[in-house]
């Protein structure tokens, strides 16, 4: 391995590819080091749905959706609540990330091989006010191939400057510090570890083999959030604006997401801000064959299954199936449990779950129409979701409400759940159905989603009575609470470059993607609006790669 390059990138997610292909591209020498192995490559992007938030595209239009750079940043910015004076660079690259998706982002990408699903996704609907949290239309862009498609196109283009003698790949190499001379980052060191063939995103060993060190004109750190480490997650819980941190949660993300690169650039001199800013999901689900230790995986609902406290109260707006996840997870918290519960049908499950991961939507990720066309229109809910509902520990699948409610409480006794009082909550809603008015804000949100073609087509059954057997089986679903990302990190600028604690550059030292809380240290602010994780690793990344 070469000791010496031009630009050191630690961590060989989306947000490091980016960046080694941008440096590549004006000519500068790249090293690219991971802790995993090649099996590896593309991290958390790899996993995802490959959702990104662009504005005012073709596929909106073709979809009749009117979008606008003013509207998307009303929304964002409404969602963001900026209101720390270290929020002034956050905000700067959220401005600047509105620029990207508004203009050259979407060409940006279609250049380099991405396509996408023509159904546009509306998540994080909001559910408030018209300039509180959330999406006012429709712009979760779903990448043909899913995360993998995403990530496909930038591990070509660093494997091609690979092979012209551009970039180097140094997997298995941990690093655990930062040399610093005069006051300015000029390399880094840290473990070779022993190889491990374990599959992508299993846990692998840590026996170091010997050390290494590395001198870089510029270091690059990539490395992610800190999702699969609950203590740390505990550790930074707002417990002032969400409540007391989940005991018990499930991993949306392996155990090598550790966050152990935050605390290697803050001992060189890095600043890191909003480090109590997280997004964390309600709707986790154990996973019945799972990769990664207490591995969960989301369900991505649509708006009509009712949603039940962990003591068996409806939750009231804006606490829906997709409207606005931290009000939800507050909501949660405040029964002092950590579960809440979806009832539904089989008509509502047939058409409106779907799972989040590329690997719990192969149709979407084989990019092929027939594929989709059989899995989301054929018989049942797709093959992913029926193997939950039969295999999950999470379900429960029954004809009658009491026998549903039983087995309700065989799954959580702890906090046993009373049938008439659940009974009679779910028949004070079917009787909302029997005309074309109603008060029930659930109702009317799902009436709005079908006046969307794309919800009506494929994400928003048709109102129906759950209790009306015609309408089964009934299933009920436990969620849990699933650690995802991290919305605060090392305090960067629009250049990428990392400041320290004092607001100074620290020169030599750039950040990119969530460990960077995507830009900035926190370009979310306090609420995410989906489609901004994978965008703000791009956005980043490309930041970075241009800097350095």
């Amino acid at each position: 391995m070469m000791l010496k390059t031009d630009v050191a990138i630690v961590g060989g997610g989306l947000a490091g590819l980016v960046a080694a292909h941008e440096a590549v591209k004006r000519g500068r020498k790249v090293v690219l080091l991971d802790q995993e192995g090649p099996q590896s490559l593309g991290g958390q992007a790899f996993w995802s749905l490959g959702g990104l938030m662009m504005i005012d595209t073709p596929e909106q239009r073709r979809m009749g959706i009117r979008d606008s750079r003013d509207l998307a940043a009303q929304d964002w910015m409404g969602s963001a609540g900026f209101d720390r004076p270290e929020d002034a660079n956050p905000r700067r690259v959220a401005e600047a990330y509105l620029d990207f998706a508004a203009g050259p982002m979407r060409g940006y990408l279609h250049d380099i091989g991405m396509r996408w699903f023509p159904v546009v996704g509306w998540a994080e609907r909001g559910g408030a006010k018209a300039d509180g949290h959330g999406n006012s239309v429709p712009r979760f862009h779903v990448t043909w191939g899913t995360g993998t498609g995403v990530v496909a196109p930038f591990v070509r283009l660093v494997k091609e400057a690979e092979t012209a003698g551009n970039l180097q790949f140094a997997f298995r190499h941990r690093v655990t510090g930062l040399n610093v001379t005069d006051g300015r980052v000029t390399g880094l060191r840290g473990d070779v570890l022993a190889e491990d063939d374990a599959v992508r995103g299993a846990s692998t060993n840590r026996e170091v083999t010997g050390p290494f060190e590395m001198q870089a004109e510029s270091v690059i750190v990539a490395s992610g959030g800190i999702g699969g480490d609950h203590d740390k997650v505990r550790k930074l819980w707002p417990v002032d604006r969400l409540g007391p941190a989940p005991k018990v949660m499930v991993a949306g993300v392996p155990d090598y997401v550790d966050g152990q690169m935050q605390a290697v650039a803050k001992a060189a001199g890095a600043g890191a801000i909003n480090e109590d800013r997280m997004w964390h999901y309600c709707e986790g689900l154990k996973n019945w064959d799972p990769i990664w230790p207490n591995h969960g995986i989301r369900i991505l609902p649509g708006p009509s299954s009712m949603w039940f406290d962990a003591l068996g109260v409806r939750m009231e707006a804006p606490c829906l199936p997709g409207f606005d996840t931290l009000s939800t997870l507050k909501r949660i918290l405040s029964t002092g449990h950590e579960h809440s519960w979806f009832i539904l049908t089989q008509k509502i499950i047939e058409k409106e779950f779907a799972l989040s991961g590329s690997e719990q939507n192969p149709d979407l990720t084989s990019g092929k129409w027939r594929e989709v066309l059989k899995e989301r229109l054929g018989k049942g809910a797709t093959g992913a979701v029926e193997a939950f509902k039969d295999h999950g520990e999470d379900f429960v699948v029954a004809q009658d409400f009491e026998t549903l409610v039983e087995g309700m409480n065989r799954i959580t006794p702890n906090a046993p759940l009373d049938t008439a009082h659940l009974r009679a909550q779910v028949a004070a809603r079917d009787a909302q159905l029997t005309n074309p008015f109603a008060k029930d804000a659930q109702v009317i949100a799902i009436r709005q989603a079908r006046a969307y073609r794309g919800d009506r087509l494929i994400r928003t059954a048709k109102p129906h009575a759950i209790l009306d057997p015609a309408n089964g089986p009934l299933i009920a679903v436990r969620l849990n609470i699933l650690t995802r990302k991290s919305l605060g990190g090392l305090h960067t600028d629009l250049e990428a470059k990392v400041l320290r604690p004092d607001g100074r550059v620290l020169d030599g030292l750039y950040a990119a993607g969530e460990v960077a809380g995507f830009g900035g240290g926190g370009y979310h602010g306090y609420n995410a609006l989906e489609g901004t994780f994978l965008g703000g690793c791009i956005f980043s990344g490309r930041a970075a790669g241009q800097s350095a």
